[in-house]
């Protein structure tokens, strides 16, 4: 285990914890896209209402991401100071799967026919949402690009002030509160039209989620710390979390739309003061459960179970970025079904799993099958290797 930052990357042993945190994440993720598929189908109801307040009670998957990835980056890159080898690594392993997929599924999009696509405009469209991350649920990719860019400030933040590394948390954390206040009741009544896409946009802008990347390195370097006084509270950070998720419903539907007056939009932002404390709580329990799970799997875990876990970490980037298609599929189904918004509610765990084995499936058959590994970020298919052309080698790029 890394405890501190003295620790060398040749000293580290393989963290489970992380393991699971990816895959919950990941699933987390493909959860909330789901419900998303679910709500469209519905009529304006008190079921679509009920489904939609549930649904914020799983906003932390995206901080979650933000904060697994700067654990892993931690335990990577901490101590290595070769900075320029790992912006090629990095973010060679993050352009080009980008870069491909919207490609592919904007094709996608018009061999079925959608009116928001077409070949006229096809070259000017491509490069908007590329720019913006606005397609696709791709807009996590924009993020860790930019976290890449950030990552070195951020370690010497932590390397400069080595003996200050709670006072650099609990910065950060005031730092955040600030951003999500003037956010939540600057923002929300500004004209932003005429700003820049990045400042206007901010959930594509990485320092909208700086506290979940400190918090992340802070979790990295004081490991067996944090998960002392976790574990030592347990059963209050269990209640806790209870009391805020269905808090998370009252803060939707009451504070936010009732009381504020805030638009749909704007009331299930992710940048609002209660739920970075939320996150905080949620992120916690995550880190608790995952630890679990480290002993669990030491103790031996059952066969297909192991194995299903082992592929899952290696795709679960894979799963991310081809969800498309999956919840494509589901869509033309709930369409040609046309079921009730209650049949709707109660199929939403079957939804679920049909777009995570649609997209592990999919990935995996990536991983396997040369040369699609680069469109999951784990090239298996390397025909200029030798060099006598330039072809970019892509990583495996596990913060994802």
């Amino acid at each position: 285990m890394i405890n501190s930052a003295t620790k060398t990357s040749s000293a580290r042993k393989h963290l489970y914890e992380i393991d699971f945190m990816r895959v919950f994440f990941t699933f987390g993720v493909l959860f909330n896209h789901t419900v998303n598929k679910f709500t469209s189908a519905m009529t304006s109801s008190d079921t679509y209402n009920t489904v939609r307040s549930l649904r914020v009670m799983f906003h932390y998957t995206r901080m979650g991401f933000i904060f697994i990835s700067g654990v892993v980056l931690t335990l990577t890159y901490f101590n290595r100071n070769d900075w320029p080898n790992f912006f090629k690594k990095r973010l060679n392993g993050s352009i080009w799967p980008y870069l491909a997929w919207n490609a592919l599924l904007m094709l996608v999009m018009l061999l079925v026919g959608n009116a928001d696509y077409s070949l006229n405009d096809f070259g000017n469209h491509y490069l908007t949402i590329v720019i913006h991350g606005s397609s696709f649920y791709l807009y996590y990719m924009l993020l860790v690009m930019q976290l890449y860019l950030v990552f070195p400030g951020v370690v010497w933040i932590f390397k400069h002030w080595q003996n200050s590394h709670t006072k650099i948390l609990i910065t950060s954390f005031i730092i955040q509160l600030m951003l999500d206040f003037g956010v939540k009741f600057g923002m929300s009544h500004l004209d932003v039209s005429n700003w820049p896409y990045w400042f206007k946009a901010v959930s594509i802008n990485i320092f909208a989620y700086q506290f979940y990347i400190f918090l992340g390195v802070f979790t990295c370097l004081h490991h067996q710390r944090i998960y002392t006084l976790i574990n030592t509270h347990i059963k209050k950070i269990i209640s806790l979390a209870i009391i805020m998720a269905l808090g998370m419903i009252f803060y939707y539907r009451i504070w936010n739309q009732q009381i504020l007056g805030l638009s749909d939009d704007k009331s299930l932002s992710l940048h609002q003061p209660y739920i970075i404390c939320y996150d905080i709580v949620m992120l916690g329990l995550i880190f608790w459960i995952g630890k679990k799970y480290a002993t669990w799997h030491q103790r031996g875990l059952p066969q297909w179970l192991e194995t299903f876990m082992d592929y899952a970490v290696k795709v679960s980037f894979g799963m991310y970025l081809n969800q498309t298609l999956g919840l494509l599929a589901l869509k033309w189904i709930l369409d040609a079904l046309a079921p009730s918004n209650l049949l709707l509610f109660i199929l939403i765990p079957v939804g679920w799993i049909f777009v995570i084995t649609v997209s592990f499936l999919f990935a995996l058959f990536c991983y396997k099958v040369p040369p699609f590994g680069f469109l999951i970020g784990r090239p298996n298919w390397h025909p200029f290797k030798k060099g006598l052309f330039f072809f970019p080698q892509f990583s495996s790029n596990n913060t994802k």
